[in-house]
Formats: structure tokens, C-alpha cells, sequence
């Protein structure tokens, strides 16, 4: 029996299980040869390492162990067409150029989705601070195992909200087209290259809001789910001109004004 036909707390502990293996393999990396391997994709600006390749890897055979029936989905180009109806969303090093330059703001992120593609669980792992982000369809959304719970903010005034930049410059033009109009609404914009940790400190409060366009679904999936279990709203951004899909993650309260300055 495939192990995604169990309870969605038995798929968050074989998330919680790849993420902190595949971690351990990446921080290792990161406090020795990180550069290893570099190559471009999408753009100059787009890279990938050897690193980000042997952790998509070492998550693909064990998930092949731990879920032999289930599809799975990596940035990398692990890809498998599964019998069960489920598949796994692996984004195997998210902030790879964060974790070339030495900066510690990167994670491991793995979800599960079913048939319909509803993500069921989810897990986010930090290596560098130990913290490990976690939520299941029905259950509350953690951090290292206590529950969290996002801004209840409704003061866009002052709230703080986190953004990303895509790699290509012409959607990264209009992008500073949207920045201009918002930075002047809100408390103070922060900008730190990872989507999944974004999402993970927005359900926790760290930010009141978070908005970014131009990522893929490896980056969100078990973000998202994290930020709805934390009591976030999570809103679609519509491809407009240049600028391709995204989400917006924050209060209730703040979803129209926000989605008015960055839809």
C-alpha cells in the first residue's frame, strides 16, 4: 500500500523524515565546498549546483522507498509518474543562490498533493536555524512542533511585507513597477530569496504579508498549506502583462488593499 493512502499525519512525518536527511546532506555542503558543480538555467542570474542536484537525489530513492506507489515532482527534474493518485513536490534547495553566497537563508521544502491536487501535508526545513515548519490537512500549523498562527493585522499602514524577484529583467522591471506603488502604503518591504521561507515566517508572524510572482509549484506547495493552517488568507495573482502568476499570503483583513497595489 502506498504510504500516501495513510492519515495525513503519517505523509507529514515522511516529509518532516526527507526534509531533515536531505538538510543534513545540504548543510554539510554549505559549511564546506558550496560552489561545487554551478551551472545556469533559465538566466545568468538562475543557478543551480551539484548540491541542489544530490539533494533532489537523495530525497527521489527515499521517497522510492517510503512511497513506492506515489508520483514525485522536483525542481531538479526528478519526475515520476506514480499509481496512487498522490505525488510529491520536492523543491530540494530553495535560495540557491542564497546558500552559493554563503548567506543562511535557504531550506529544504517537500509536499504531498492528492489526485486533485490538494496538498495534504507539508514540511520546510531550515538547516541553519533548526527549524522545521510543518502543517497536515486538518491539523495546525508548527514550528520544531508548536503551533504558530499568522499576523491578525489590518493595518496595511504598518505592516511588513515580504517580496521576491523573479530572474528574468523585463518581469523584474515591472516588479519594481509594483514596489514603488507599495512601498510607500506599508511599513517596510523585505526581500530575502527564498519562497518557502517566506511563506514559513509569514505563518508565523514574522511578516505581515508576502506576495511574489514568477514561482513554480515546488517553491509554494507546502508553504502555502503551512500559511492557510496558520489562519493566513492565500490569494492567486493572475498573470498580467509581463508579470507572471503568484500568490499573496496575510490576514484576512489585508487581502483586498493588498491585492489592490500588487493584483
Amino acid at each position: 500500500m502506498s504510504v500516501a493512502q495513510d492519515a495525513p499525519e503519517r505523509l507529514l512525518e515522511v516529509a518532516v523524515t526527507v526534509c531533515r536527511e536531505a538538510g543534513a546532506l545540504l548543510l554539510e555542503r554549505f559549511e564546506g565546498d558550496r560552489a561545487r558543480g554551478v551551472a545556469t538555467k533559465s538566466t545568468p542570474t538562475d543557478l543551480v549546483s551539484e548540491a541542489d542536484v544530490a539533494s533532489e537525489r537523495a530525497i527521489g530513492e527515499r521517497l522510492a522507498a517510503l512511497a513506492p506507489e506515489d508520483g514525485l515532482l522536483g525542481e531538479e527534474g526528478e519526475e515520476r509518474v506514480g499509481t496512487s493518485g498522490m505525488r510529491w513536490v520536492v523543491d530540494p534547495l530553495d535560495g540557491t543562490v542564497n546558500f552559493l553566497f554563503g548567506i543562511p537563508q535557504w531550506c529544504v521544502s517537500v509536499a504531498v498533493q492528492d489526485a486533485a491536487g490538494a496538498t495534504l501535508a507539508g514540511a520546510i526545513f531550515d538547516p541553519c536555524r533548526q527549524e522545521l515548519w510543518t502543517a497536515h490537512a486538518g491539523g495546525a500549523a508548527r514550528c520544531n512542533g508548536t503551533p504558530i498562527e499568522g499576523s491578525a493585522t489590518n493595518d496595511l499602514a504598518t505592516a511588513m511585507v515580504a517580496t521576491g524577484l523573479a530572474y528574468d529583467a523585463n518581469v523584474r522591471a515591472a516588479q519594481g513597477e509594483v514596489l514603488a506603488k507599495l512601498i510607500p502604503r506599508v511599513r517596510d518591504i523585505r526581500r530575502f530569496g527564498s519562497a518557502a521561507l517566506d511563506l514559513a515566517w509569514t505563518a508565523a508572524g514574522r511578516y505581515d504579508a508576502y506576495f511574489e510572482r514568477s514561482m513554480k509549484l515546488w517553491d509554494v506547495a507546502a508553504g502555502a498549506l503551512i500559511c492557510q493552517r496558520a489562519g493566513l488568507s492565500i490569494t492567486d495573482l493572475p498573470a498580467a502583462g509581463p508579470l507572471p502568476w503568484g500568490l499573496l499570503a496575510c490576514s484576512p483583513a489585508l487581502a483586498d488593499p493588498l491585492l489592490a497595489l500588487v493584483g
